[in-house]
């Protein structure tokens, strides 16, 4: 299998490398798109956190997701830390997030001076599970808030999330880090929270080098998430005065000039990513991770599931030593140092997909 596996991945993404090449995880499609408009930003000398380009990618983001308006940052993590921060999260409160995510969603809780609490993960969707949500808060009647993520760009079941929040009056954030492109029931990802973050991070569909984006469909709020992200800067045309504690977490011109370029191609490498997921479901059959019931994913990360840990780290080892690169999922939060001691609910579903899943190649560069 692990031999077979390799071959067949290497007769998808060798047609643009040599035999022995290494395979990225997710290499970022460029070309001379992306070289023309960030050299058109230069040329303009406006390369920091003013210009043109910034604003043009919050309005095409904003478009894309069909939100009202998108507030760019420097990376995922700080736009997630934001709209913590604007759901009212403060020192020593609870938040419910999930056990099988990247450190960013359980360490942006933290950056507010919060509780990380982590509650089980459905299998069908790698996602926030809404039957253990509930009854965990039956139980617990002291969440500020709920932070689902959408794992490897597969959707969770947002909308009974978003119910089981409004019934327990407990605020809503949505980690869109890995799910730009990624739709449920028809609606696009980080419209069903007060304010939900995206990163385009260099793995991720599409990218800025470092960046992130936050959504908004409250326009105040928007307001307010971009006065903060500015060091809460009072316009003026030469003073220097501020309203409150501000963070210098705007994205640079130069950046969004790349991001442009990448979204303009961005059905493009949806495509692709759908197609590259047929022809893994078509070898891997049962193993491969589909997208979920109600869910159009970007397949960000293409997994497939193995029969147990064993197995799981030979595939690894093999893959890897002949120059594929895969990876396994990331280590249980609540299994880290710094996060051990945090509230926890059973994480049985959790543990089972930590010591199966691995993620294959997923970029969209292949011929």
């Amino acid at each position: 299998m692990y031999s077979e596996t390799v071959d067949f991945i290497r007769s998808i993404y060798n047609k643009n490398k040599k035999e022995d090449d290494f395979i990225a995880l997710h290499e970022p499609c460029f070309d001379k798109t992306e070289e023309d408009k960030v050299v058109e930003c230069i040329k303009s000398t406006f390369v920091s956190s003013v210009g043109q380009f910034v604003v043009e990618f919050e309005e095409k983001i904003a478009q894309f997701c069909n939100v009202k308006k998108a507030v760019a940052c420097v990376n995922g993590t700080n736009a997630l830390h934001l709209a913590l921060k604007l759901a009212g999260v403060t020192r020593g409160d609870k938040v419910i997030t999930q056990p099988l995510t990247f450190i960013a969603t359980a360490n942006a809780i933290k950056y507010c001076d919060a509780e990380p609490v982590f509650v089980d993960i459905d299998k069908e969707t790698l996602g926030l599970s809404p039957e253990k949500l509930e009854d965990y808060l039956k139980k617990h009647k002291d969440i500020k808030a709920v932070v689902p993520m959408h794992t490897f760009g597969h959707p969770c079941k947002i909308d009974e999330i978003k119910e089981i929040c409004e019934k327990y009056n407990v605020k809503l954030v949505e980690d869109c880090a890995e799910s730009l492109g990624s739709f449920y029931k028809g609606i696009h990802t980080g419209n069903w929270a007060e304010g939900s973050a995206i990163s385009f991070n260099g793995n991720k569909v599409v990218t800025t080098g470092g960046g992130g984006m936050l959504l908004f469909n409250d326009e105040k709020l928007a307001q307010h998430a971009k006065h903060l992200t500015t060091q809460a800067k009072i316009p003026h045309r030469w003073e220097f005065r501020h309203s409150e504690i501000g963070y210098n977490y705007r994205m640079p011109n130069l950046n969004a000039s790349l991001g442009l370029a990448q979204l303009s191609k961005i059905n493009l490498f949806l495509e692709k990513k759908r197609a590259l997921a047929k022809k893994y479901e078509e070898f891997f059959k049962e193993r491969f991770f589909k997208e979920p019931k109600n869910a159009k994913s970007n397949y960000w990360l293409q997994a497939i599931l193995l029969d147990n840990r064993k197995q799981r780290d030979e595939f690894l080892t093999y893959t890897n030593d002949n120059n594929v690169m895969t990876r396994p999922c990331w280590c249980l939060m609540n299994e880290l140092e710094m996060f051990k001691n945090c509230e926890k609910g059973n994480l049985e579903n959790a543990k089972y997909i930590e010591e199966r899943l691995v993620n294959i190649p997923s970029g969209a560069n292949y011929a």
